[in-house]
């Protein structure tokens, strides 16, 4: 699900679900936990960049195989296990946000959900001409991501694209500030200006750019998933998806 290479010291990351999309299940968060693990353990990576194969970066949460049982019981067992999904993608994001080293995402296509919040939670955030992103988690009231993404784009403009869900070109994500450089399919290495320190004072200076809030980011998560249905909000968010258009007053 994943590729993972060394080029140097930089490491590339690179997701391996084009089928779906890239989508977030959760053998590719374990596998993406693991590989940011093993790269912030490793003293001789000072650059860990994320890319993705396919037609897309990540277009958010698997809900691929996603229905809703009949009996209670089962309802409340699917709540709890949505929950743990969640739980460990905030533990990616969170990774990523405090890493003790230098962090590329590199977008195409589309960057959708956790997938785009994969995408804000890294120090540079590099895309191709063409790539969309979306933050629809509030959709069915998640809070997944909302302050990191404030701490990029200021407070108000993560609001307003969190609460309405836009889709957001890349001439606006580059304009507020969600993307830092815009790169061609593949040019990406270019754009990585060798860093003129050590890893432990890039750390060092990360860590004093950014007050460290995990606690309070997981307990907003659990918080606003342990509302009572959270299956049934996801099953109406997609199937909102799922419906055409209403047709214009001249159709």
């Amino acid at each position: 699900m994943i590729d993972l290479r060394h080029e140097g010291a930089t490491a590339v990351l690179t997701l391996m679900r084009r089928e779906r999309g890239n989508a977030l299940g959760l053998e590719l968060v374990e596998a993406l936990i693991g590989a940011v693990e093993a790269c912030i353990a490793d003293p001789a990576v000072h650059t860990l960049a994320i890319t993705a194969d396919g037609d897309d970066f990540c277009t958010g949460f698997d809900l691929g195989g996603f229905k809703l049982p009949d009996g209670a019981a089962e309802l409340a067992a699917l709540d709890g296990a949505l929950l743990w999904r969640f739980v460990r993608i905030e533990h990616l994001l969170s990774l990523l946000w405090h890493a003790p080293l230098r962090t590329v995402a590199v977008a195409h296509g589309r960057a959708f959900g956790a997938g785009a919040d994969l995408f804000a939670a890294c120090d540079l955030r590099l895309a191709a001409p063409g790539t969309q992103w979306r933050f629809p988690g509030a959709a069915f009231g998640i809070v997944l991501g909302t302050r990191r993404l404030g701490e990029q784009v200021g407070t108000d403009r993560a609001l307003a694209w969190v609460t309405t869900g836009a889709l957001i070109p890349i001439d606006e994500a580059l304009a507020q500030g969600l993307a830092t450089g815009l790169v061609p399919d593949g040019g990406w290495r270019r754009q990585l200006a060798p860093l003129s320190v050590g890893r432990p004072a890039y750390a060092a200076l990360r860590a004093a750019a950014r007050s460290d809030r995990r606690n309070a980011d997981l307990a907003a998560l659990v918080r606003s998933a342990m509302q009572p249905g959270l299956a049934r909000r996801i099953a109406a968010y997609r199937d909102a998806l799922r419906r055409p258009p209403p047709a214009s007053a001249g159709d």
